[in-house]
């Protein structure tokens, strides 16, 4: 994907080298156990296993805000306690640590530049995501951020979470390389922060706080999905930038994420009721919707009788 001439965003903060005490997964209580559950489902690009992960402390008696690292809570005010503010110098700096960073926060820049002519043509206005670098270990609105966990997004300060270090798991245990694939994991990120300018991700939260964890589940596969799909959105909004195979390294992320060929290739089997992101044929089409027709309206998973 041709993005070197692109700007890169302003709207970067960055926390490696940064030494958060406190933090991990490995407290008493079983935050060990619970903490490896977060990496599980958290991981891959989604925000459903935070919704997951409550749901099975409260099943298993532990305490789930424990379990965000440091016992701090998951939804932590208004996303203004503590989190580093993104200025225009911090950004360059950051942006331009490495070959990875820059090309993360042009996609960053082009998301905003796309989502802010799609918002215009609707009539409202897209406020950006931020985008907050880390390595190993980090701290978001939502909790502590750690590699396991994968890229995700926190809605509680409306920003982007990303170790770079996943960019070379997606090539050597996914086999999915090539800048496409990087870039269609900020962009699904991105996605959900659109979701939730849209009301559409407090809408869901409210839903799954009143039905059982399987139809949680479900609703967050369709939180999933839809993500994808934006993330095509952007893509076909972007095609001039796009070159031959992109597309198709693009469609291997989605494949090798899919809820179902990660649970085989963890646990030899396949448990439907606990997918939270869908499987690899869903990630495909959806992303394919929206690289296909380039209309956000193209992604409504929720509709009756779609494929979600």
């Amino acid at each position: 994907m041709r993005l070197d001439d692109y700007r890169t965003s302003d709207n970067v903060g960055d926390e490696r080298g940064e030494s958060f005490g406190g933090g991990g997964f490995g407290g008493g209580g079983g935050g060990g156990l619970f903490g490896l559950l977060f990496g599980l489902v958290a991981s891959r690009f989604g925000i459903g296993g935070i919704v997951v992960l409550i749901i099975g402390a409260l099943i298993f008696g532990a305490n789930p805000l424990a379990l965000m690292g440091g016992g701090q809570s998951v939804l932590q005010g208004s996303g203004t306690g503590g989190e580093p503010a993104l200025t225009h110098e911090g950004a360059a700096k950051a942006c331009a640590a490495d070959a990875a960073s820059k090309f993360s926060c042009q996609v960053l820049a082009s998301t905003e530049d796309t989502w802010t002519k799609i918002f215009q043509q609707q009539g409202k206005q897209y406020t950006p995501a931020g985008l907050i670098f880390y390595a190993g270990s980090g701290r978001s609105g939502c909790g502590a951020a750690q590699t396991a966990m994968g890229p995700f997004y926190c809605p509680t300060d409306k920003r982007v979470y990303l170790d770079t270090e996943f960019y070379d798991e997606l090539k050597t245990k996914f086999g999915a390389p090539g800048d496409f694939a990087q870039a269609y994991v900020i962009a699904h990120e991105v996605g959900h922060h659109v979701q939730d300018l849209l009301g559409i991700l407090p809408r869901v939260s409210e839903q799954q706080r009143e039905v059982s964890a399987t139809e949680g589940n479900a609703l967050q596969v369709k939180i999933e999905l839809q993500a994808d799909c934006f993330a095509g959105v952007w893509a076909a909004n972007n095609r001039d930038r796009i070159e031959p195979g992109d597309v198709e390294g693009g469609l291997r992320a989605a494949h090798a994420i899919g809820d179902d060929t990660l649970q085989q290739e963890a646990q030899g089997r396949v448990v439907p009721d606990s997918f939270t992101h869908g499987t690899s044929a869903q990630r495909m089409e959806w992303l394919k919707k929206g690289i296909d027709s380039g209309d956000p309206a193209a992604c409504d998973t929720f509709a009756a009788g779609a494929d979600a």
